[in-house]
């Protein structure tokens, strides 16, 4: 295994994190825990 191969692999596998990123936050089941937690800050103590 050379170095290119190496770099390969981690450009792959960060590639394939970030779309399982997106997918989680795009998801319809998190969409309604984000919109509670978007509107904490404006919420009065």
């Amino acid at each position: 295994m050379d170095v290119n191969t190496l770099r390969i692999a981690v450009t792959l596998a960060s590639f394939a994190i970030f779309i399982g990123i997106l997918c989680w936050a795009w998801s319809r089941r998190r969409s309604q825990d984000f919109a509670e937690v978007a509107n904490l800050p404006f919420e009065q103590d």
